[in-house]
């Protein structure tokens, strides 16, 4: 049978992450939903849990958590904020993209450097790839390895 409360500890593990950064979103205003017993222990139901990756999601796009306090703000609006949640999801989707982006080029340089070395080892030297003892930029090495890919 599935359990339907789960401990900090059990979300942390759920989420692959330290307690520590649940208890971080609730400091920071981010869990107003989450329910507590007398105690002061968290409960955490599947749909917190599912929140919370929503949460540690946008975190790990880059949003600042006074932007990520807001979008728990609409979540406890309702339908009334669904306009809001969809506009700030397109402007995290844009930022990714970006960010993908970015990571890509730095990719294909590091691809490029392990070609270039690969193939200076194998030829003892780096001369193989300066022809008639010109030393060409990177940035044209980059470029005839990108188009090769």
């Amino acid at each position: 049978m599935e359990k339907e409360k789960y401990t900090i500890k059990d979300a942390a593990k759920l989420m692959d992450v330290p307690t520590s950064t649940i208890r971080y979103y609730d400091k920071e205003g981010l869990l107003p939903f989450v329910e507590r017993m007398e105690s002061g222990y968290r409960i955490f139901t599947e749909k917190d849990i599912a929140t919370l990756r929503i949460i540690d999601c946008l975190k790990k796009t880059g949003m600042p958590i006074k932007e990520i306090r807001q979008f728990s703000d609409w979540l406890e609006q309702g339908d009334a904020s669904l306009q809001q949640r969809y506009e700030m999801f397109l402007e995290r989707k844009r930022i990714v993209e970006k960010q993908m982006t970015e990571l890509q080029k730095i990719l294909d340089t590091v691809n490029y450097k392990c070609w270039y070395y690969e193939t200076a080892i194998a030829a003892g030297t780096e001369k193989i790839h300066h022809s008639n003892e010109e030393k060409v930029s990177d940035n044209l090495y980059l470029e005839n390895y990108q188009s090769k890919i």
